[in-house]
């Protein structure tokens, strides 16, 4: 295949869909925290817009897992490593030389780029030919980069900075300093008084000493006097600068656009595999779904909250994970239970690996069948606006007309916790009549809830509860598992809103 991005295949979607701004489900699924926290420290590359834009064919999710496993070859990730670490360096020396005002030190910063980048792509080249290759992706690009290190271009490139670099190896000088006069000239062969110093006092050394010696910069800061002195070297060595000069008019533009775009792309994987690896010492499961746009059959075992999971196992606390499975016509999870219980964290998981699967990134879990949707709508209770002038209820409904409008048979809506500031009958009636909608749809969704009728409502319905420790129960285990509803969710969401949980009350006694 012909290789054009290392993140899409060629077969229908390609990088110029990369969708810029986060969509509007990702405060709710916390997915914000899980991209920041995937490309933290990786600024650079602008890798969030290509974690905003899922993909929508079983085909280019495969591609990615493709790539995905490959890099777990050891070999394969240190040299894609040592390759991202030498771009680094080599835009680092392209922007100085453009930073730069004095001509033959801007010049000279290009040179060192380039050869920098010549040697750079050819160790990639043989890096990736000495190991065994199965994606498409990396087969692709194998291809390329053998043609592209052949090409005329590169070569050129490389036999002209060679020749500039050993010619630039044979100028020396000597300068000559009296008071405020400096005079430049060739070097004929004198004493090299520091060689001799630095004998003179070798048998005075003990242990380890301080350098004295000047470091050469890499700043913007040259000043007059040393460009006035590069500018004389200049006339002593006029062919070999004149060189300099035609090499950056030649190569002004010798980075590959296409070997550029890779080296962005591939940070994608490599920031998502090194986010991952930190949990696997807690005993936390990361697996390839099996994807498929027409079953609606999903299931995942042992997954989790990735966001939660991120700051529990920054403070070294446990992660409970929780299972989920739907069959036959079942589309619906109607989850109940108490508050503080884990229906949100189970929600917000239903949705966190659904879309990461969209990405083509491996899913908490030890094993998932997930569905490619086309949208994912969320409905999460929020503050009332006061310049819009519509009460909670009113914004409940207008936001869910919004979404069902919108939502196909191919979508996916999260609720949470709607329809909480009118009365249980009211709730009920309402709910009815929205669940009926999605329903009619034939929809996947997850229903935060504590109108518990909602769960035997259809045979598309299915009840998940949230549940306590039996010997204590105030206390939340976090575990979100499938059995009828217990009636007592809307007895507990009254107790909370009127501060008359157990909880409340023995905090009221104590004070």
């Amino acid at each position: 295949m012909t290789f054009k991005s290392i993140l899409f295949n060629t077969t229908g979607e390609g990088a110029n869909e990369v969708i810029s701004d986060a969509p509007a489900f990702f405060v709710d699924l916390n997915l914000n925290q899980i991209i920041d926290a995937i490309t933290a420290e990786r600024d650079t590359y602008n890798l969030q817009p290509f974690f905003f834009t899922p993909l929508h064919s079983e085909d280019a999710i495969r591609y990615r897992h493709e790539i995905m496993q490959e890099l777990k070859n050891e070999n394969l990730m240190t040299a894609i490593k040592s390759f991202a670490g030498q771009m680094v360096v080599i835009r680092r020396y392209l922007a100085l030389s453009d930073k730069l005002i004095y001509k033959y030190f801007k010049e000279g910063w290009f040179l060192e780029a380039a050869v920098q980048y010549y040697e750079t792509v050819n160790n990639l080249a043989h890096d990736l030919s000495a190991i065994e290759l199965k994606s498409r992706g990396f087969l692709a690009f194998r291809d390329y980069l053998k043609n592209y290190t052949g090409s005329d271009a590169f070569i050129s490139l490389s036999t002209d900075a060679k020749k500039l670099s050993a010619d630039f190896s044979d100028v020396k000088y000597s300068l000559h300093i009296h008071g405020l006069t400096v005079r430049v000239r060739k070097y004929e062969g004198e004493t090299d008084f520091s060689v001799e110093v630095a004998q003179t006092f070798e048998k005075f050394k003990q242990g380890t000493v301080k350098d004295y010696r000047n470091k050469l910069r890499e700043g913007t800061d040259v000043n007059d006097v040393e460009a006035r002195i590069l500018d004389f070297v200049a006339k002593l060595y006029p062919p070999i600068f004149a060189g300099l000069d035609g090499f950056y008019e030649q190569h002004s533009h010798f980075v590959n656009e296409t070997i550029s775009f890779f080296d962005r792309e591939i940070q994608f994987y490599v920031a998502y595999l090194e986010f991952i690896a930190k949990f696997q010492p807690a005993g936390l499961n990361f697996c390839y779904p099996q994807i498929s746009s027409v079953s609606k059959e999903v299931n995942d075992s042992e997954g989790f909250d990735l966001a939660l999971a991120n700051k529990l196992i920054a403070e070294g606390s446990s992660v409970v994970c929780n299972s989920f499975y739907l069959k036959d016509r079942e589309r619906i999870f109607v989850v109940s239970g108490p508050n503080q219980g884990g229906k949100t964290t189970f929600a917000r998981m239903f949705g966190q690996v659904h879309y990461l699967a969209s990405l083509g990134c491996p899913v908490p879990g030890k094993e998932a069948r997930l569905f490619l949707f086309d949208n994912l709508f969320t409905h999460f209770e929020k503050m009332e606006d006061i310049k819009d002038l519509r009460g909670k209820l009113q914004d409940d409904l207008v936001r869910m007309q919004e979404i069902l409008a919108q939502a196909t048979p191919d979508s996916i809506i999260i609720i949470n916790e709607i329809l909480t500031s009118t009365t249980l009958q009211d709730a009920i009636f309402l709910s009815k009549k929205v669940i009926e909608k999605i329903i009619g749809l034939d929809l996947l969704c997850v229903w935060v809830t504590f109108v518990e009728e909602l769960s035997t409502y259809s045979e598309k319905t299915v009840s998940m509860v949230s549940t306590v420790n039996p010997e204590n129960p105030a206390v939340s285990i976090f575990k979100v598992i499938r059995k009828p509803a217990d009636g007592l969710s809307y007895a507990h969401a009254i107790a909370e809103k009127h501060h008359l949980t157990y909880k409340s009350l023995q905090e009221r006694i104590k004070s």
